[in-house]
């Protein structure tokens, strides 16, 4: 009855938090409507059913991801007319960046000593971290990125293409989730010695940049691109463009949007963590 009780508890007070922090991220303009509802959702699992050290490592993801979406907003609007999305996330853009890890804590409670389900949720949040980082930084860039599949100079926010400063700053996310993952490891999981810190430190990292490049793979060939015939735009944007007018399939998969692509990012951080683990 105890233990019960003490999980009731957890999660009323997972519950009460993560409501106050999605209704100041959507009043901030981080979350839309929808998006904030998600959060909530996702942030009652994630605080009441894994704890604090769980929730720690969220909040560095969502935080250090929408603060930067805020940085430099002049610079970015120019590429902002590529992007499907605005910087204020939807039910979608949540659930595609943080879905996956909710499930991971869900795993945890079948799975409670097992090291695994924490190590994919750092990856996976590794991944999509990377993947914002990369994007909200990297358009910055001063140098023109390089197309994946074609090696060539392509425009900055181009789906697919690659900067040494986004590279750079997906390193660093994945980085800081990865030091995150090992200063807030839940008691009772992690193993003594230094070694397995610093292993896990490389591994987490490594899984973040994974999922990032994957995302990019996947923008340069599958993800659906759209046409604006009155800019003269490829896009992701679907049905209407940011001039107003409507928007033409161009190329990929039509199904394959920004949260499909997000979604397999996510996938790719966690398989990669999974992978390193059960094969050491």
């Amino acid at each position: 009855m105890a233990q019960t009780s003490f999980s009731l508890l957890q999660l009323l007070i997972g519950l009460i938090l993560a409501v106050i922090i999605s209704m100041a991220s959507y009043r901030i303009g981080f979350l839309s409507g929808s998006g904030a509802i998600a959060a909530g959702v996702l942030g009652t699992i994630v605080f009441g059913l894994g704890g604090f050290s769980w929730a720690l490592v969220l909040l560095g993801f969502f935080i250090s991801s929408s603060g930067l979406s805020k940085f430099f907003n002049k610079r970015k609007q120019k590429v902002g007319e590529k992007f499907a999305k605005s910087s204020r996330r939807d039910v979608w853009q949540v659930m595609a960046n943080g879905g996956l890890a909710g499930v991971f804590v869900l795993l945890h409670r079948f799975f409670p000593d097992q090291t695994w389900t924490w190590l994919a949720f750092s990856g996976t949040l590794a991944a999509v971290n990377a993947d914002t980082w990369a994007t909200e930084i990297g358009v910055l860039s001063r140098q023109k990125p390089v197309h994946l599949i074609s090696g060539k100079k392509a425009e900055p926010g181009t789906s697919g293409a690659v900067s040494l400063l986004g590279i750079s700053a997906s390193t660093a996310a994945a980085l800081f989730i990865a030091v995150l993952s090992v200063l807030f490891f839940p008691k009772g999981l992690i193993p003594s010695g230094g070694g397995f810190r610093m292993t896990t430190i490389v591994a987490v990292t490594a899984a973040g940049v994974l999922g990032s490049l994957v995302d990019s793979f996947l923008g340069a060939t599958v993800q659906a691109m759209f046409y604006c015939g009155h800019c003269d735009k490829e896009t992701e944007k679907h049905p209407v463009h940011i001039c107003g007018n409507s928007t033409t399939f161009l190329r990929g998969w039509k199904w394959m949007n920004n949260d499909c692509v997000n979604g397999i990012c996510s996938l790719a951080g966690a398989v990669t963590m999974l992978l390193a683990y059960f094969i050491r």
